[in-house]
């Protein structure tokens, strides 16, 4: 919850319902008040349709819209993540490892959300209208 975004068209019926910020900000223009909302685009929920396609497979056209890199090997052959990065709120690693596809996704924000790749044509294309075509 929080920052963990599933839907960008959406609030979470937890917070209500679109028809409720609707009210709110009719509400606050009659009022002569502004609301300032953040858009957060630098990452997903791992359950954000984005991202769950992403996780298919390594050629998935949404794979270019996360941060996926292969492992690194210890001497010994031991699987290591990327790089040292950490994770900004637990000071773990900010790499989560994905079984199904073998590689490494970046989560600087929280296990369940993987952090999105600025600079994808597609990714801003599809921010935009929140879809994949």
């Amino acid at each position: 919850m929080g920052y963990d975004i599933s839907d960008f068209q959406d609030i979470n019926p937890q917070f209500g319902a679109l028809a409720d910020v609707d009210q709110l900000i009719a509400g606050m223009h009659e009022r002569d008040m502004k609301l300032v909302m953040d858009l957060v685009i630098n990452h997903t929920s791992d359950e954000h349709a984005w991202f769950v396609e992403s996780r298919k497979s390594k050629d998935n056209p949404y794979r270019d819209f996360y941060w996926w890199r292969p492992p690194r090997y210890s001497p010994e052959g031991e699987r290591l993540p990327p790089n040292n990065w950490r994770e900004e709120f637990s000071n773990g690693s900010a790499w989560e490892w994905d079984e199904q596809t073998q590689e490494y996704y970046l989560q600087q924000v929280a296990h369940s959300s993987g952090s999105s790749q600025p600079g994808s044509p597609y990714l801003t294309v599809c921010t935009a209208r929140n879809s994949p075509t």
